[in-house]
């Protein structure tokens, strides 16, 4: 069926498409027995994995990005992920850049965004999770600072956001790895790292103990690696996602390649398992790591699960392929 809707949904701008989705799989939530019968269609097989002190029915979840304020969640559930993670969410409402901000790179498989964390804000997605209902698919809700709170006091805006979300996420991930936000990566740097990091320890020791992630860009060099890894385990972190998207362009052959932004989808995925792999042999085992990044099909995911990941998320993909995309990886 995807393959039919793929070129209608491929005719709107991608921002208006990915608008019709969201409303699409908020209704599929909303509305019990399409509920069910979603949920009946994409059944994938149990592959129980556990991270973070966490059990996640399979692998395979949604990355940040895709349902920014919690609209849809409950629709995405439906169609197998073991993990949804929401956002990226600032602390208040802002409108991310000025559009057009997402453009499709069909011939190269990939995205390109320069969004800039748009987001309603933390009340409005504290009040879409507050009472929800328990599933066995896991939410995590990446957090970001404002575009205007200075990167001095960007701790302040991670910190809030911990206490906001440590009762109603399942876990939390620092996305301090944005190519869309000036200044943003600057925050993976040892000492901006581990002042930011300190203050979400801080933070953690007042409220229910929920994981906490850092999400890294892969555009990091050796050092600039080392270093980063290395805050994030002397700050007691829980995990690692590898990676956000590149600010590089490998090779790309579609119209919009010149494109200002961070790049996804296919073109990304040696860069992203790269990384992975020097990130798996730096913690050795004391946190686990999420791969994100160019994750197309099962094929993909299997060389990352193989190169040392607990968990993979897609994002890209699911716009290429469609929603079989999480069946046929766990298959």
């Amino acid at each position: 069926m995807y393959r039919l809707l793929r070129p209608l949904l491929f005719r709107l701008d991608p921002e208006s498409a990915h608008r019709l989705t969201l409303r699409l799989l908020r209704f599929v939530g909303n509305v019990r027995p399409l509920h069910r019968l979603i949920s009946a269609l994409y059944t994938a097989p149990p592959i129980p994995v556990t991270a973070f002190g966490l059990t996640f029915r399979n692998p395979v979840g949604l990355a940040a990005g895709y349902d920014k304020d919690a609209e849809a969640w409950r629709g995405l559930a439906t169609l197998g992920f073991g993990h949804i993670e929401l956002g990226t969410v600032t602390p208040l409402p802002q409108p991310g850049n000025d559009r057009p901000r997402l453009f499709r790179l069909p011939e190269d498989e990939g995205l390109i965004n320069r969004l800039g964390f748009p987001s309603e804000g933390a009340a409005v997605v504290v009040s879409r999770l507050r009472n929800r209902p328990r599933t066995d698919c896991l939410l995590g809700v990446n957090i970001g600072k404002n575009k205007n709170t200075p990167l001095e006091m960007a701790g302040r805006d991670y910190a809030n956001l911990l206490r906001e979300f440590a009762r109603l996420a399942d876990f939390l991930t620092v996305n301090v790895s944005s190519p869309n936000t000036v200044g943003l990566r600057q925050l993976q740097g040892r000492n901006a790292l581990e002042n930011l990091l300190g203050e979400l320890a801080k933070a953690r020791e007042r409220r229910p103990r929920i994981p906490v992630l850092v999400k890294l860009a892969p555009d990091l060099d050796d050092s600039e690696l080392d270093d980063a890894v290395g805050a994030i385990l002397a700050a007691g972190m829980d995990g690692i996602v590898a990676t956000n998207t590149t600010v590089g362009r490998p090779g790309l052959r579609s119209a919009h390649a010149g494109e200002k932004g961070g790049l996804s989808g296919r073109p990304l995925g040696d860069l992203s398992q790269a990384i992975l792999e020097k990130i798996v042999a730096r913690v050795d085992g004391a946190v686990p790591v999420i791969a994100s990044g160019g994750i197309m099909g099962p094929e993909d995911a299997r060389r990352m699960l193989d190169a040392g990941a607990a968990l993979v998320q897609v994002y890209t993909g699911l716009i290429y392929q469609g929603p079989a995309l999480i069946r046929m990886i766990l298959s």
